[in-house]
């Protein structure tokens, strides 16, 4: 089983001029912006299930989503895509959103993203997310890590804030996401000691020198023999095939040296990490 846990959804007419001017910092090659219902499950065929959600970051990077946009993705294609919502706690109305999303549109989960928001995990707004998804049994996945958006504060996407969630909430079930790039370190030591804490790989293969020392950091820490770590793409940012094939070749830039290698049970163990059976208390409630 390949499960896709980290793929956006939007409509072409979210996508706002700020994204387009943006999103040439993101990554090298090119790639595409489009990520519609159609688009997104035509760019799943490969895999088995996708976790998608609908980002709300029209002032940072210029994509302004919405919950509705992935119910209706999910409604379309129920047999492959699994919905999560997205919550930003500046807006007045966030709560009501978060309800209306989990309680009548029936996403799974949530999707936070601190430094695209300018919000810090440890901002008292958040509490009431926390104590909502604990108390309904919803996992929380977080865009850790840095981004090219000018208007983010990176500080906020540090992983060590979430140790500090984790132990005030230990029953809540969070991701981190793109291992918390370029504080991979602190993402894996959260992750081994937390036992509420995963983290996931997505966007991460097209810098294969930082990729490569994530993985054999992760292997030290021995999380890769722990169901800790999971596979994503991040579509539109990367497609399924090229995902999957920059993880399994990861080790090709060492050939002929005498460093450590990515171990191939690593690598398939992450290719076929369920996060269903994981990220739900007694797995996915369907």
């Amino acid at each position: 089983m390949i499960v896709d846990c980290h793929v956006n959804v939007y409509e072409d007419e979210q996508i706002l001029p700020l994204f387009t001017a943006s999103t040439p910092k993101a990554r090298p090659g090119e790639f595409t912006l489009k990520a519609n219902p159609d688009v997104v499950y035509e760019a799943m065929r490969d895999v088995d299930k996708a976790i998608v959600f609908s980002l709300r970051y029209k002032d940072s990077i210029g994509i302004d989503g919405d919950d509705e946009v992935t119910a209706r993705a999910v409604a379309k294609y129920p047999d492959k895509l699994i919905g999560f919502a997205a919550v930003d706690p500046r807006r007045p109305d966030y709560m009501d959103l978060l309800v209306h999303a989990i309680e009548d549109l029936k996403l799974k989960g949530v999707k936070f993203g601190p430094i695209y928001n300018g919000v810090s995990l440890l901002d008292p707004r958040l509490e009431p997310v926390y104590e909502y998804l604990q108390r309904h049994n919803l996992p929380l996945t977080m865009h850790m890590g840095t981004t090219y958006g000018r208007n983010a504060p990176i500080n906020y996407g540090r992983p060590l804030d979430v140790d500090t969630i984790a132990m005030r909430y230990p029953d809540l079930k969070m991701v981190m996401a793109h291992m918390g790039h370029p504080w991979y370190e602190e993402c894996i030591v959260v992750a081994r000691k937390q036992p509420n804490v995963y983290c996931e790989v997505s966007a991460l293969y097209y810098r294969p020198w930082q990729f490569y020392n994530i993985l054999i950091c992760a292997q030290e820490y021995l999380i890769t023999e722990r169901d800790k770590i999971f596979w994503g793409t991040d579509f539109p940012f990367t497609q399924v095939g090229e995902s999957i094939e920059g993880l399994r070749r990861i080790n090709d830039q060492v050939e002929g040296t005498r460093l450590p290698r990515v171990a191939g049970e690593t690598i398939e163990r992450i290719i076929h990490s369920n996060p269903l059976e994981h990220w739900w208390h007694g797995g996915y409630p369907g």
